[in-house]
Parts: C-alpha cells; sequence; structure tokens
C-alpha cells in the first residue's frame, strides 16, 4: 500500500454554489486531462482550484488507481470521486458504471445532486438514489428504465440486487464514501455482500474521516494496492493542548472529576497504570452521576464489546482504561485524554496523549502527577524538547448550578442480532419510518450476533425505548433495555 503525503493547502474549498466560486489560491482544475466541455463545466460551477483533497487524490484517481484518501465532509471529496467516475463512464452504454456507497439518505442525497451537476458535460447521465426509507416502487420504476450511475446506503442496494433488480456486471468504478461511519453504522456485512457482487476488474476508491483498523481492513480485502492519501496537517501535534496538575495521592481521584467539571469535555479517556485504579476511579466518577465505564484485561469479550460500542457511540463521558487494555482503539473525535497515573514509559505517554488532537479536531491532554512521579515528568519534558505547562489544581472549581456531566447519546440494546438477520436498515426503518424519529436523532447502529446496539439522542431516548418495546424490527416484536 502506496502512502502519498500532502501538505496543507490553504485553497479555499470550491463551494457547491456557483454564486461563490473558489478562490484560485490552490492548483487549478485546468491542470488534469479532462475534456474540454468538463473544463467548461467546472468553470461555470466556480470551481476554479482545487482543495487539498481533490489536489492530492485527483492525478491518482483519474489515472485508474485504487485510492484510500483521508477526507471530511466539505473538503470537496465528492468532486473528487465524481470526476473520475464521470471519467470513465461511456454515456452510450445504459447500464449501471459506477456505485456509490454512503451510510446515510441526507449524504447519499447531496452526493447525487453535486454528482448531476459535475455530469451536465455530457448528454443524459442518469443517476438514481437507492436508500433506505424511501418507498421502494418508485426506485424499481426508475430502475426498469436503466441507470449509469447508482448512488445509495449498502442494505437497500443489497435489497435490489437480491431482487434482481440491479445488476453490477458493468461496474467500472466502486466508491465507498464516509467509510468509517458505514462500519460504524454495523455496515461492514453488507458492504461485503454488495462487494461480492461487483466485477473483480474495477476501481475502488475509498473516502474516510478517519482510519481505524476496521477501514484498513475493508480496504486490504476489497481492494488492488490503493494509493494512500494522507493530508499532513491531521497530524498536527499543536492542535494539543497540555496542562500538567500537581495532586497528593490522596485528591488524585477526586482531581479527574474537578477536571471533568471545569472542562466538560463530551467524551474523554482516563488513563491509569493499574486494574484496580480503574476501579477505583470508576466507582468515583459514577457517585458523582458521571457516565463512566471500566476498560482492562479482567473483562471478558462481550462485556469489552459492549463498553467499546457505548463509549464509540457517544452514550458514555469516560472511559477508563489501561494502556493494554485500550491498545488498537482510535476513537473519533475524542476531546479529552486524563493521564490520571503518570506511566515510567515516555512513549507510552506520547502514545496516550495522541489519542486526541485527531483528524483536525482539537483536544486536552491532561496529567496529574505526585511528588513521586516528578522524575517521570522530567523524562517527559526531556523527550519533549520543553518544559511541561503546570497549573494549580485550586483553578478546577467545582459547579453546584451545573448538572452532572452526561453524555448526548443513549445506548438501547436489542435482544436480536445477526443470528436473526437484523440488518442496521432494518433499526434505522423502525426508529425513522416507523416511529417517526429524524435520522439525524439516530447515532451507531452496531449489529453483534445475537444483540444489536442503537446510539439515540438523550432527549427522545425514553420515547425510542417505549416505541421499539411497543413496536417491530424486522416485522417481529423485540426485547428492548436501555443501558
Amino acid at each position: 500500500m502506496n502512502t502519498f503525503s500532502s501538505p496543507a493547502n490553504p485553497a479555499t474549498p470550491a463551494s457547491a454554489h456557483p454564486a461563490t466560486p473558489a478562490a484560485v489560491s490552490g492548483p487549478s482544475f485546468q491542470q488534469l486531462p479532462l475534456s474540454e466541455a468538463m473544463q467548461a463545466n467546472l468553470q461555470t460551477l466556480g470551481y476554479l482550484a482545487m482543495t487539498p483533497i481533490q489536489a492530492a487524490s485527483l492525478p491518482l484517481a483519474l489515472a485508474g488507481k485504487d485510492l484510500i484518501a483521508q477526507a471530511k465532509t466539505g473538503s470537496g471529496k465528492t468532486v473528487a470521486f465524481g470526476l473520475p467516475l464521470l471519467t470513465s463512464l461511456n454515456p452510450r452504454r445504459f447500464a449501471v458504471q459506477a456505485l456509490v456507497l454512503c451510510p446515510t439518505r441526507e449524504l447519499a442525497d447531496q452526493v447525487t445532486t453535486e454528482i448531476r451537476r459535475l455530469a451536465r458535460a455530457e448528454d443524459n447521465i442518469k443517476v438514481v438514489t437507492l436508500c433506505g426509507g424511501s418507498p421502494i416502487r418508485p426506485q424499481l420504476a426508475s430502475l426498469e428504465h436503466g441507470a449509469h450511475i447508482i448512488v445509495g446506503t449498502p442494505g437497500r442496494v443489497l435489497d435490489h440486487l437480491a431482487r434482481e433488480t440491479l445488476n453490477l456486471e458493468a461496474l467500472q468504478t466502486l466508491v465507498l464514501d464516509e467509510a468509517d461511519r458505514m462500519l460504524d453504522m454495523g455496515f461492514a456485512d453488507d458492504i461485503a455482500q454488495v462487494v461480492a457482487q461487483a466485477p473483480k476488474q474495477r476501481q475502488t476508491l475509498l473516502f474516510s474521516a478517519t482510519y481505524p483498523e476496521g477501514v484498513d481492513k475493508l480496504a486490504r480485502r476489497f481492494m488492488r494496492d490503493p494509493q494512500e492519501v494522507k493530508l499532513a496537517e491531521r497530524h498536527d501535534t499543536s492542535r494539543i493542548r497540555q496542562r500538567f496538575y500537581e495532586v497528593k495521592e490522596a485528591e488524585r481521584l477526586h482531581a479527574v472529576g474537578l477536571l471533568l467539571d471545569h472542562f466538560r469535555p463530551a467524551s474523554t479517556i482516563a488513563f491509569c497504570n493499574t486494574k484496580q485504579q480503574c476501579r477505583d476511579l470508576v466507582d468515583v466518577l459514577q457517585a458523582q452521576g458521571i457516565v463512566a465505564l471500566e476498560l482492562h484485561g479482567d473483562l471478558d469479550q462481550r462485556d469489552r464489546d459492549q463498553v467499546l460500542v457505548r463509549f464509540a457511540n457517544g452514550s458514555c463521558s469516560v472511559l477508563v482504561a489501561t494502556d493494554v487494555a485500550a491498545r488498537g482503539l482510535d476513537i473519533a473525535q475524542l476531546e479529552a485524554v486524563i493521564n490520571v497515573d503518570i506511566t515510567p514509559d515516555v512513549e507510552v505517554h506520547t502514545h496516550r496523549v495522541g489519542r486526541t488532537g485527531r483528524a483536525g479536531e482539537s483536544g486536552w491532554a491532561f496529567s496529574l502527577a505526585s511528588m513521586d512521579e516528578m522524575g517521570r515528568v522530567g523524562r517527559i519534558d526531556q523527550m519533549q524538547g520543553r518544559a511541561s505547562e503546570w497549573h494549580p489544581l485550586s483553578e478546577l472549581t467545582p459547579s453546584t448550578e451545573r448538572e452532572p456531566l452526561r453524555p448526548p447519546r443513549v445506548t438501547l440494546q436489542i435482544l436480536g442480532g445477526r443470528k436473526e438477520k437484523i440488518r442496521p436498515g432494518d433499526v434505522l426503518g423502525a426508529l425513522t419510518k416507523d416511529l417517526g424519529f429524524d435520522g439525524a436523532q439516530i447515532g451507531k447502529i452496531n449489529v453483534n450476533e445475537f444483540s444489536t446496539y442503537v446510539a439515540v439522542d438523550r432527549a427522545i431516548a425514553d420515547k425510542a425505548l417505549k416505541g421499539l418495546q411497543g413496536g417491530k424490527v424486522k416485522g417481529k416484536s423485540v426485547k428492548v433495555r436501555a443501558l
């Protein structure tokens, strides 16, 4: 797997609206091997300069390479995969030549709109959207008349493949958009089944805001020698603000609660050197009304999986972990790390702190140190080439007016999973189509062998729980409980 790093580029992202064209500060689209008609269309749309992700990925994708690109929503990634799939498309061949898989209907609609705008340079390119939560009859009618490009969610695309209303024999380009989010929502099996029905000789373009282990596995499974594009700005350590606090041993655990109450991060990993320290800290935080869970070597696999699901989906504020248990974790949008104990290993300290401030986000790293640990802090200073920034514990004043720190979401556990052939789309449909909740109020959906976990906004948790208990998932009544 080849990696290409691109420096941060000051180009203003090309707007989705031609009324506000991009500033000409990045490389020009004129450098790319595109048809005159496409170049003229880009000018009309106001796309004059490439954004960093476009400049790094388009030359590779237009050359037919498989590509892994890290890019967030708003970075211009739709153009980065839209131009290559349109360039390789034969408008005179009325068959599905490109498929874009998206995690949600909202994103699929945005992608469809953008591809249609880009396709104006060609005559009669037909783009069809296939998403769950929408009636299937109009989709069947559209497919009967043929299409060049399909944009859809994995579950609904799989439904059409099973009905044989969709054929991928002519597919040339497969795009996995927001791959990390699709995995978070439990679509890994659906994606695998869709890809199994696509030709092996094809181009695959994968776009993801983060690059956890699951996305890496997905890439190795479905891609041929993918080129990897990462923007250098993703690894900017200046985004992490570090602070040290001197504590007496007896006040260490209490100090964690003070930090959480003062800074109120939405998600925090608190690192402890021992399992017993983990247990003690969780007891202290839970007594304060904070949703905290422990992660260490004594947990069995089922409990470990459940803890990770709840932390990753935003229904647990603090994960209290040992270093061994947390190895390999890549939690997106982690706002803070707390070193409850100073680790004797300088490299471990760097690894802990580096869990926050990823993917262009900023983060806090707080470290609590007793007099006995000052030698360890000295080695950290030496390694970092600068003195640590110290703050007094007294500046962390507890608030009597604020509520305890609460996570934004609640996890509902449905008894039933892959064994019962439950898919993420079934749960999403039950909550949005049947019960009327907004898709934005539903978070990650994890389908395991015997259980399904869905995160919902705290404000709707009680209604969603009662609705699912009184309703049906996949046509069957289910047992549901809030964790």
